[in-house]
């Protein structure tokens, strides 16, 4: 029975399923609540707080729904010592995350040249399943980017050279070990190095529609009608490959030490096992592999503003406000019950959003809390929040990543027209540059829940505070 906490917050009690060792807290209006028991999420929710060494609570962003075997949006913390890995609660798409990169242009200065500018991106960003880009990276090349991550491209010229500075991971996640990954990975992972691959995943010049808070807006360097480009893309099938080898691995582990899981989707392996460890200095390189491949397009994307305008990225003001990921794990401290805990934090589909004066948010951001990026569904706005203090007390300082779901793909594409998604980006005057008219129907903002209503139930919950809203001019996708 799901009962209601507060406002925007619900719980299922750990009495309501024999195996539940921890509640499950549902960040949610009353609206996505509904949404979220037509599926399997709350279900998946369960299932995982079920799993070995879960800390507190399983949560539930607003933005959850069914996915492999634990739910997209779903956050749960593990003793650091004693608990469990699990690469189904981290996702496929290992690294995938958003960066924001800021301009000097206004949305007027924009205006006629948007055609040009997407055009341009479109060309030198390629999308859609499948796409390529031959930067001519050896394979060893492609282990020391998965080492190395943005720090080594960054010496290679692809980017700026402060550019690390406004990423989650800095120039790299430390303990990445590309020797652990497969040479299947490692060759879907080369040529799609720069590429933003399909589904949701999209580059889109937005401008600043609206600052609800000055003060951090200021910190960020957001103003009113200032023109930005927002990334959405991960570890492609680099990061794919790695998830799919592991979860093969872990039902033989399974299998071996007499496991049960509720759902066999739902796979984990101990810490400290030769498993774990091979999987996490997989992921990690994954997280590399995610993070230079948005610096790599962020190179590009630069260079598309540089031919449209004739001058360069630097003059232009193109400096990252911030780039995080949102499937990852993460070993972090925090406060449970009143004492400092390691733990392994999953965040699948969610975002890290921690408080004020944690010393991982960057120094010229530390005192109003991290930058939270949340990219809505195609045609509608976007967002970027600040972590609150209350993230650190409630949600292992996490919050939503983007609108979530409502429609299957197949769905979308059965009940909604191409023809319906073009005509509404026309009306509000969006370029859209898209390779599949089957994706713009899988994309369309009605297959999505409203992104609006998900990032004011995050605020209403006191998680993250909305900084800024921003609205699509012009979008690329597969």
């Amino acid at each position: 029975m799901i009962r209601k906490i507060k406002d925007f917050v619900w719980e299922v009690p750990k009495e309501d399923d024999a195996g539940m060792k921890v509640p499950v807290r549902i960040y949610a209006s009353k609206t996505i609540i509904e949404y979220m028991q037509r599926d399997r999420t709350l279900k998946q929710a369960m299932n995982a707080a079920s799993l070995p060494s879960i800390v507190s609570n399983m949560l539930v962003m607003p933005d959850g729904h069914e996915g492999y075997g634990s739910p997209i949006g779903g956050v749960a913390a593990f003793d650091a010592d004693e608990g469990i890995i699990s690469p189904s609660f981290i996702g496929f798409d290992i690294g995938c995350g958003v960066r924001l990169i800021k301009t000097n242009i206004t949305a007027e200065e924009l205006k006629p040249r948007i055609g040009s500018l997407m055009d341009s991106m479109f060309k030198n960003v390629p999308s859609g399943v499948g796409s390529k880009m031959n930067l001519g990276f050896s394979a060893g090349e492609v282990d020391k980017i998965a080492e190395g991550g943005v720090g080594y491209l960054v010496e290679k010229g692809y980017g700026f050279s402060d550019d690390f500075k406004s990423i989650e991971e800095g120039k790299r996640m430390e303990g990445a070990e590309p020797g652990n990954v497969s040479a299947m990975a490692k060759k879907r992972g080369a040529s799609q190095l720069g590429t933003l691959g399909a589904g949701n995943h999209f580059a889109e010049v937005q401008k600043v529609e609206s600052i609800s808070d000055a003060r951090i807006a200021k910190a960020f360097g957001l103003e009113k009608d200032m023109v930005v480009v927002m990334l959405h893309s991960g570890s492609r099938g680099y990061g794919h490959q790695i998830c799919s080898d592991y979860i093969k691995v872990l039902f033989d582990y399974q299998k071996r030490n007499n496991i049960t899981v509720p759902d066999p989707e739902l796979g984990y392996t101990h810490i400290g096992s030769r498993e774990a460890d091979s999987y996490l200095g997989s992921m990690r390189a994954a997280i590399n592999f995610a993070f230079a491949n948005r610096q790599i397009m962020t190179h590009f994307i630069r260079k598309s503003f540089e031919e449209t305008f004739g001058r360069s990225a630097d003059s232009l003001g193109m400096e990252i406000l911030y780039d995080l990921s949102h499937n990852i794990a993460k070993l972090e401290e925090h406060e449970v019950e009143g004492r400092r805990r390691k733990l392994w934090v999953h965040r699948k589909g969610a975002t890290r959003a921690f408080g004020p004066g944690r010393k991982e948010i960057p120094e010229r951001y530390r005192e109003y809390g991290q930058p939270v990026l949340i990219p809505g569904s195609m045609g509608t706005a976007s967002y970027v929040l600040a972590g609150m203090e209350q993230s650190m007390a409630e949600t292992f300082g996490s919050s939503c990543h983007g609108a979530g779901r409502v429609m299957s793909r197949h769905q979308a594409v059965r009940d909604i027209p191409s023809s319906k998604t073009i005509n509404e980006m026309k009306r509000k005057s969006i370029e859209i540059r898209v390779r599949s008219r089957k994706l713009i129907s899988e994309e369309a903002e009605w297959a999505y829940k409203d992104v609006d209503e998900v990032v004011a139930a995050v605020e209403g919950a006191d998680i993250s505070r909305i900084v800024a809203r921003l609205v699509p001019l012009g979008v690329t996708k597969g």
